[in-house]
């Protein structure tokens, strides 16, 4: 499997993550739709999304990355830099 294949396919489980706890459609989420701003996110959320991200990748994000986890594009980002870093 190729990295792109492998990087492609994190990406799309990422999705599924936020949209399944922001409880909003897939479609309805593009890679820069702000959770806060367009789709209602709490602090609760975004909390809920990094235990889930580090439970799914076996990985250790810190709170300080939270003002990050705008959207989509950055949380995937986020995740590929410390999945790199393990």
């Amino acid at each position: 499997m190729t990295t792109a294949a492998t990087s492609a396919e994190r990406r799309a489980q990422i999705k599924d993550i936020i949209c399944d706890i922001l409880e909003i459609e897939p479609a309805d989420m593009t890679g820069t739709s702000r959770f806060k701003e367009d789709h209602e996110a709490d602090s609760m959320g975004a909390i809920e999304i990094l235990s889930t991200l580090e439970r799914t990748y076996g990985i250790d994000l810190d709170q300080s990355v939270l003002p990050r986890m705008v959207d989509l594009d950055a949380v995937v980002a986020i995740v590929e830099q410390a999945v790199a870093a393990k």
